[in-house]
């Protein structure tokens, strides 16, 4: 941990407020990690709140620092925000180990297929073998069928689940 990094902890250890300061440019001043270690201080409502102000950049450190986080399904409004944006890297990550947890079946197939949607490969998303059931086999199948008809290509990795 860098200088840096170990004087914003203390900092949001005094001040919980001052994350929101800090945040933005805790990647560029302190590292890779240096996001999420200041989200582990803090309480539901300030992710809430950085995830809201943050950029694509923040937002994302975000939702790869959930699983790491404490906080139940207290961040799912957050992870079913980054499933209705446009961003495949918010995308991938909202249907990483936290999203395959907390969505619900239904949530989460329409983020398998919006996967699909936006060529970020099926790979990327945590617990597809556990999650996957009779319905999102249906969909993908469906989902082929329409390209098909379309004479477009069906991706591999939708064939494989077939």
């Amino acid at each position: 941990m860098n200088e840096w990094t170990a004087q914003a902890l203390r900092q949001v250890r005094e001040d919980p407020e001052a994350v929101h300061r800090l945040f933005p440019r805790a990647e560029r001043l302190g590292g890779p990690d240096a996001r999420a270690a200041l989200l582990a201080l803090v309480d539901a409502g300030a992710v809430a709140a950085l995830y809201r102000d943050g950029d694509a950049g923040e937002r994302l450190a975000i939702l790869r620092a959930l699983p790491g986080l404490d906080l139940g399904p207290a961040a799912l409004p957050l992870v079913e925000d980054a499933l209705r944006t446009n961003d495949a890297r918010l995308v991938a990550a909202a249907l990483g180990p936290y999203g395959s947890r907390w969505l619900d079946d239904h949530a989460f197939r329409h983020g398998v297929l919006k996967c699909v949607f936006m060529s970020i490969p099926l790979a990327s998303v945590d617990g597809l073998d556990r999650r996957f059931d009779a319905e999102l086999a249906r969909m993908l199948a469906d989902h082929a069928a329409e390209r098909r008809a379309a004479g477009r290509e069906v991706p591999q990795d939708v064939l494989e689940r077939l």
